[in-house]
């Protein structure tokens, strides 16, 4: 096998961390190794209703932080501006525990 170009491997690997970095909910639970159910059970709730949520593109900030933090992880809001970043603090009192509407 020839030895990639390190250019290449360097887009490569920019275009693989970049597919790391953004994906949309179902792709995230996947990649943290989870099944709709398992999600489900660690919130409460119905696995129809994960199915349902992952369709979403508008959702409370509670619901969403509500399944990031039963994947393990936690959330930030960020927003971008072309001097920097901001992350935004409002919502950091909201309950950890609020159930996913």
């Amino acid at each position: 096998m020839r030895e990639v170009d390190p250019k290449r491997k360097a887009r490569i690997d920019q275009k693989a961390n970049k597919a790391l970095a953004e994906m949309p909910l179902n792709e995230l639970r996947h990649a943290r190794g989870l099944s709709q159910k398992m999600l489900a059970e660690a919130l409460h709730i119905q696995q129809p209703a994960i199915a349902k949520l992952e369709k979403r593109a508008d959702m409370y900030i509670s619901t969403l932080r509500s399944h990031i933090e039963a994947m393990g992880g936690s959330l930030e809001i960020l927003a971008h501006f072309p001097d920097g970043s901001v992350k935004i603090s409002n919502f950091s009192g909201l309950s950890q525990k609020q159930k996913v509407r």
